[in-house]
């Protein structure tokens, strides 16, 4: 498909059937944000730039290219090279986990969860930050945030870097190697924030092709519950928090979900909720420390 001689209109149209064939449910959408990024124009403006004319050649070939990524089951956003997340252009890639329209609320919730805003400003860690997007839009949605990001992973380090830097959150945003909070100093904090590893290992091999095969596993194992990384962050989360500073996580939904409020109420977590994502199901646990 997309050779040299075929219009842009065709091309397209071959485009989404062969994702389509592929098994892709968002076959047109993805065919259309392929085509607006070889053009150079974003998905709103593709349509005034398709015609009849023949496709210029290394453009027929950059689609080509692109739609055979896609139809293998890459993740648009790693073809791309970018997602989108609370209004922030985030770099991504095999290196960090794909930010989730899901994970917006997320953020949401950890905001409404931070003292008002003060002369002292206010102090965040974002544990296991991946492309940075949670510490980035914290940061960019409270001015008077200081956030500091950690993460395992030496190649997300890298990414969140370029990302803090494009932002122009550097002042505001630290990224730094850890393993949980281990270097945060005891109540330092006003907010702790994760969305963490909490897949049960068994059932990684289940998961969408584009997830098991392209999201890095270190961002998606949970030990064999799902609850070996959040049980570590539970337990130390309250010695890095001031009094009355909160911890917030994504977690698996259903008894997932429920196994970690209750961990969190056993900890001593005083205010403990439970809040729903974009499609109802109760995902997000917060909490207070004492």
């Amino acid at each position: 498909m997309a050779v040299p001689s075929t219009s842009a209109r065709r091309a397209l149209r071959e485009a989404v059937a062969v994702l389509h064939d592929a098994g892709i449910d968002t076959a047109r959408n993805d065919a259309e944000w392929l085509f607006a990024d070889a053009f150079g124009v974003g998905r709103a403006e593709l349509h005034v730039m398709l015609d009849d004319e023949p496709l210029a050649a290394p453009t027929a070939l950059a689609v080509a290219a692109a739609v055979r990524r896609r139809a293998r089951g890459e993740p648009l956003q790693h073809i791309l090279g970018w997602e989108a997340f609370r209004g922030l252009r985030l770099r991504v890639g095999r290196e960090v986990l794909v930010p989730r329209p899901e994970t917006e609320i997320l953020v949401e919730a950890a905001l409404a969860l931070l003292p008002p805003a003060g002369p002292g400003g206010v102090d965040v860690v974002d544990v296991g930050m991946g492309s940075g997007n949670i510490a980035c839009a914290i940061a960019a949605e409270r001015p008077d945030a200081r956030v500091v990001a950690i993460d395992v992973s030496p190649a997300a380090i890298a990414v969140a870097r370029e990302n803090v830097t494009c932002l122009g959150l550097v002042r505001r945003v630290a990224v730094a190697r850890g393993d949980l909070l281990t270097g945060v100093r005891a109540a330092s904090m006003d907010l702790v924030v994760s969305n963490p590893p909490y897949l049960a290992a068994p059932t990684l091999k289940t998961l969408p092709r584009e997830v098991r095969d392209h999201d890095p596993r270190v961002a998606l194992d949970g030990g064999a519950d799902g609850l070996a990384v959040i049980t570590r962050l539970v337990d130390d989360a309250r010695r890095v928090l001031r009094p009355g500073g909160a911890l917030i996580m994504e977690t698996g939904g259903g008894d997932h979900t429920r196994a970690v409020a209750l961990r969190m109420t056993g900890a001593g977590y005083r205010e403990v909720d439970v809040r729903a994502d974009l499609l109802g199901v109760r995902r997000f646990v917060s909490g207070r420390a004492l």
